[in-house]
This record gives structure tokens, C-alpha cells and sequence, in this order.
């Protein structure tokens, strides 16, 4: 088979015998977005990565695209650091091992995270040269709504209310609500404070390590015949965040709303303490 006929791990058609790839390379494609990489970047990664050193012209063949842009995809991913290329002729370029590329990424995301917390003085003192232009009266607190899309968004608003949380805290959700809120480390923060935590969960035993770390007291299990999706936290009876689509859902379709409006967090209140006046404790 001549390079310019080469079938790939890539090809859609059905009758491919690579075709039963496809479900692993889109799932691939779809976590590399997460780290910044388009669509033809993780192709080519992953292409580097199966397929061994390729010089441009042979990866520019092989996955049917546009020579100008194969070298701009390849230089690209050489300075995100997790391409590397030869100095012989004609150059050859090597995927580095998928640790190290993730890694690598990490690595870059953080200084880049670093770069913008450092960039808040700047930006405050900027802000504060531009005089207001309005002068609104003291009005009452007005209910605010906020739509959040996707876990990193989510979680993001949660942190901040646990940050917040003066007097008490209360959270409800499902088995998998919770293992996502261990691995977000949500809980530990809580339980190390001085606010008055109350859990509720119908996490099974096998579980149950997730609240290891936690006053077994603040947790309970609420009765089987509670509807198993529905997940809230509430904060110093000011703010609420309840799921509309949790994690069964999958994490960039999981959709929550924020709300400070009295009248919502003083319903999702009585629930919540009906719910517990009816709920187990959990055995240590």
C-alpha cells in the first residue's frame, strides 16, 4: 500500500477495518479539547503517537490535509510541548509519550492560571482610574438567577459559596453527585470549619469512604423512595445551586442554576428539612 492510499485510524467509512476505532478516537478528541487542542491537533497528535516519526509531507498525506496547515498543526503542538522534531533532513516529527504530553499540558495551564492571578492588581488599579458614571440609590436586594453549564462551571460557583459560607451549609445529591464532589474536594473544607454542615445522600456502603473525613453526625441517608437525581446546595439561607442535569448527563452537559431569590431557597429549605427529619443516620 503506497503512502498517498494509506488508510488510518481516522477513516469514517463503516466498511474500514479501522472503523471500530472511531468511539475511542472521538472520546480521545473530545478530552484532548479539554486541554486546548482543536480537533485537527488532537488528529495529528494522535496520529504521531500510533503511527511513529512522519516528516510533514507524510502526515500532510496521510490525514488529507492542506500542506500549510500541517505546518502550522505541527508547529503548533511543538510549542505547546508535546511534539518533538528531528534536526536531520528531512525533519521528523515524534509524539511525546501520552504521560508526559499531559503533563506537559498541566504544566502549561498552571503557568498560565499563575500568570492571571498575578494580573489582578494590574487590572484593579486599571479598573479604579475610569471613574462610575451612574449613582444608584440603596434599592433592596433584588433576586439575581444564574444559569451554569458544565462541571468546571458548576463547580467553580459551588467552591466560591463554601469559601463564603458564614453559618451553615446543607447539600443533597446522589452516589455519583458525591463521588464528584470528593475528587473536587469539596467536603473537607467544610467539615474543618466551624459551619454547621448537613449531608444527605443515599451513597451505599461501598461509598461510603467519601465521608471519612467528615463528622459521620452531618451526614444521614435519605429514604429509597426520594427521587435518586435530585442534588441542591444551600448556603447561610441566602444562595441556592440546584442540578437540573447532573453527572449521568456527562460533564459538559451537566447544567445547574444559581439563585439568591428568598422564595426559592426558603422551599428548597423546607425540603431539605423535611427530608432530613425523615433520613438515617449513616454507622461509623
Amino acid at each position: 500500500m503506497t503512502e498517498n492510499n494509506q488508510t488510518t485510524i481516522f477513516e469514517n467509512d463503516p466498511d474500514s477495518s479501522s472503523y471500530e476505532h472511531k468511539q475511542s478516537i472521538d472520546q480521545l478528541q473530545d478530552q484532548f479539547s479539554k486541554f486546548g487542542l482543536t480537533a485537527n491537533q488532537c488528529k495529528v497528535y494522535i496520529f504521531l503517537g500510533k503511527y511513529g516519526s512522519k516528516t510533514a509531507p507524510e502526515v500532510c498525506r496521510a490525514l488529507k490535509l492542506p500542506r500549510t496547515e500541517t505546518y502550522h498543526l505541527l508547529t503548533t503542538l511543538q510549542n505547546k510541548g508535546i511534539v518533538s522534531a528531528t534536526f536531520q533532513h528531512p525533519i521528523k516529527f515524534s509524539a511525546l509519550p501520552l504521560s508526559n504530553a499531559i503533563k506537559s499540558m498541566v504544566n502549561t495551564e498552571k503557568e498560565r492560571i499563575k500568570k492571571l492571578e498575578k494580573q489582578e492588581e494590574d487590572l484593579t488599579k486599571l479598573w479604579d482610574t475610569i471613574p462610575n458614571y451612574h449613582n444608584e440609590p440603596d434599592v433592596a436586594k433584588e433576586d439575581k438567577f444564574q444559569m451554569l453549564q458544565g462541571e468546571n462551571q458548576i463547580y467553580g460557583k459551588i467552591n466560591d459559596m463554601i469559601i463564603n459560607t458564614k453559618n451553615e451549609f446543607q447539600i443533597i445529591g446522589n452516589e455519583k453527585d458525591f463521588l464528584k464532589f470528593y475528587h473536587a474536594n469539596f467536603l473537607e473544607p467544610l467539615d474543618k470549619s466551624d459551619v454547621d454542615l448537613k449531608i444527605l445522600t443515599n451513597s451505599s456502603t461501598r461509598t461510603l469512604y467519601v465521608f471519612d473525613e467528615i463528622d459521620r453526625t452531618n451526614v444521614k441517608k435519605f429514604p429509597s423512595t426520594t427521587d435518586g437525581d435530585i442534588c441542591f446546595v444551600i448556603k447561610d439561607n441566602e444562595e441556592i445551586l440546584f442540578f437540573m442535569k447532573n453527572s449521568d448527563f456527562g460533564k459538559e452537559n451537566v447544567t445547574a442554576m444559581w439563585t439568591n431569590s428568598s422564595a426559592m431557597v426558603f422551599s428548597k429549605k423546607l425540603l431539605f428539612e423535611l427530608l432530613w427529619s425523615k433520613s438515617k443516620s449513616i454507622p461509623l
